[in-house]
């Protein structure tokens, strides 16, 4: 098993993680084209991506690979003759369950130790990327901005010699009032040696500079003086870094997608230690606050007052007092004051509960970074008891319906867990619920798929479930009873007649039982109609034989299975068929 397995694991775990990374390119194809990357910097970003999605790509691996691998042993009976040899499936996938077991605790592991490290370099690479300074590509009869504080156009330039020609430059470096339009029948761009500095030499133009001083007053902005210039051959530096910085890692360290299990609790820990600190300190300034200026107070034995909020005693504030201020101009101006204080009040105690929230949303995220060190071994494990006894049950192998149905319930699984973690991170659910929402889902069946294929069930059998609906809606299929060609056993009409009475007798007994019960009682008490669904099968089975076709007419319109609402269609059916023998017997005896 081993060896049927391992291979296909290891092929569809480095197609999971190609696809993943292939994902990954094309979200951040715009940060990294036109940059000038050398192929070590992309090599080691995709590396470090590679390693960041081990965790997407895993559980699809598992369940892909035991897909196929058990498939590809019931597409050729090879699970069927194990099983006729005794060999139980639990025994067949016993050392699949003890690698799984494996793999969990090396993703454990990995989670834990060497994925913090990957994320930090990763995220830390990619931010350096995206901060770096695009290569200058300038476009023919087209505004070129990627260089800072400055609009270049080209009407046309040459590839060869990299000389441009009838250039435009808007140099905005000294602000829009004091800016620069340069105008030049050619130029051409290069770097200084460090590539801090863009070195710009144009031939034969003009430039046009405002020179508008700060300490001119807007009055005087009719009069803006400015700088004219004529030039054959002018040389101009602009700040400009082409190189590749990176940044430190140490920030991207001490961020959650950076810590172990431990820094993580310590992590959680000192930020819940802050924000029950600072809640109560705001708690306890709210309780002692006063109230538009005024304290509240109660009286406390021995006459002194404490500023608190337990009692108001109603002589303490004359609220009327406002409304008797000396002119109504000073009243409206005490509300005003009192209205703007309330308004000001109201928006630091906004700013401090967003100040707790982004407290409380960190210490989320740390907690869900804490709890998805786990999830992924629990999702390898259930995966491969989705994916094995699955593919013993369909028994296809293959890459066509394992790669369907493998797709089909990965995106079930990542719906879930997003869904999951959306609400963890956002408060809607604790943390714990909604990190291992998609295991709780996805557990059951696991455990329905093992305890079908354990049993040999036809869990796709189309035919059975349309016969469950069937059952369910009250809506049976027909019977399409034929004339037989050729006959075994002629149906005699005596005993036709004896089946027939019998069968008259249990319908009436079942009428019985079920007179006077309401509708939904009449569904329990219809246990006892075992009798007449037995008696009914023995009788189309017998009866198909006839050589009559109006008995095989009647027939057909016997149901598969007798209910309540079918008992005077039975009934009358029956009759019908009591008439017919007794005729067909009449005329025998006569004969």
């Amino acid at each position: 098993m081993l060896q049927r397995f391992l291979p296909v694991f290891a092929m569809t775990f480095f197609i999971s993680l190609f696809v993943v990374l292939m994902q990954f390119l094309w979200r951040t194809i715009d940060d990294l084209v036109g940059k000038g990357l050398s192929i070590d910097v992309l090599g080691e970003l995709f590396f470090y991506a590679a390693l960041t999605f081990v965790p997407t790509a895993l559980p699809l691996a598992v369940l892909l690979a035991s897909l196929m691998t058990f498939g590809n042993l019931g597409e050729k009976f090879e699970l069927t003759a194990m099983k006729a040899s005794g060999v139980s499936l639990f025994k067949i996938m016993r050392p699949l369950i003890v690698l799984m077991v494996c793999i969990s605790i090396g993703a454990f592991f990995f989670q834990n130790n060497l994925l913090p490290i990957a994320q930090s370099k990763m995220w830390t690479l990619l931010f350096s990327v995206r901060q770096k300074s695009p290569e200058v590509e300038i476009p023919e009869r087209s505004f070129y901005d990627q260089i800072p504080n400055m609009n270049l156009y080209v009407e046309h330039k040459n590839p060869e010699t990299g000389m441009l020609y009838d250039m435009i430059i808007y140099d905005v470096t000294n602000g829009l009032d004091n800016s620069r339009v340069i105008l030049a029948d050619s130029g051409k761009f290069s770097f200084t040696e460090d590539k801090t500095r863009l070195f710009l030499h144009l031939y034969n133009g003009e430039m046009f500079e405002n020179l508008r001083d700060n300490s001119m007053g807007a009055s005087s902005s009719r009069y803006m003086p400015f700088r004219r210039e004529n030039f054959s051959d002018k040389q101009i530096y602009f700040a400009f870094d082409a190189n590749f910085n990176r940044m430190d890692e140490g920030g991207m360290r001490s961020q959650y997608i950076g810590q172990n299990i431990s820094q993580l609790r310590r992590s959680i820990d000192s930020i819940s230690a802050q924000v029950d600190s600072v809640g109560g300190i705001y708690a306890d300034e709210l309780k002692r606050a006063p109230v538009m200026g005024i304290g509240l107070r109660r009286a406390i034995p021995g006459g002194a007052y404490t500023h608190t909020r337990e009692r108001l005693r109603a002589e303490d504030i004359d609220l009327d007092s406002v409304f008797s201020a000396p002119t109504p101009s000073m009243a409206k101006t005490y509300l005003t004051q009192a209205l703007s204080m309330a308004k000001r009040q109201r928006q630091e105690y906004e700013f401090r509960s967003l100040a707790l929230n982004d407290q409380a949303k960190l210490m989320r995220r740390h907690d869900i970074e804490l709890q998805r060190k786990f999830t992924l071994s629990f999702a390898c494990i259930i995966f491969f008891f989705i994916g094995a006894p699955l593919g013993a049950i369909i028994k296809k192998g293959g890459l066509g319906t394992p790669l369907v149905v493998s797709v089909l319930l990965f995106i079930f699984y990542f719906i879930v867990d997003n869904a999951g973690y959306k609400m963890a991170r956002d408060g809607k659910a604790e943390v714990w619920e909604g990190i291992w929402l998609s295991t709780i889902v996805l557990l059951p069946l696991g455990v329905f798929f093992t305890y079908k294929a354990v049993g040999d069930s036809a869990v796709f059998n189309v035919d059975a479930y349309t016969a469950l609906l069937r059952r369910l809606t009250g809506r049976e299929q027909p019977r399409a009873l034929e004339l037989k060609e050729m006959v075994m056993t002629e149906v005699q009409p005596e005993h036709a007649l004896a089946m027939l009475e019998a069968e008259a007798a249990e319908e009436r007994r079942v009428r019985a039982i079920l007179a006077g019960r309401p509708r939904w009682r009449q569904r329990f008490a219809w246990k006892t109609a075992s009798g007449l669904n037995a008696g009914l099968n023995n009788l189309v089975d017998y009866m198909s034989n006839s050589r009559d076709p109006q008995v095989i007419n009647l027939l057909n319109r016997y149901p598969f299975r007798a209910t309540p609402a079918r008992l005077a269609d039975i009934e009358e059916t029956t009759r019908q068929l009591t008439e017919k023998f007794s005729t067909k017997n009449a005329t025998e005896d006569k004969a």
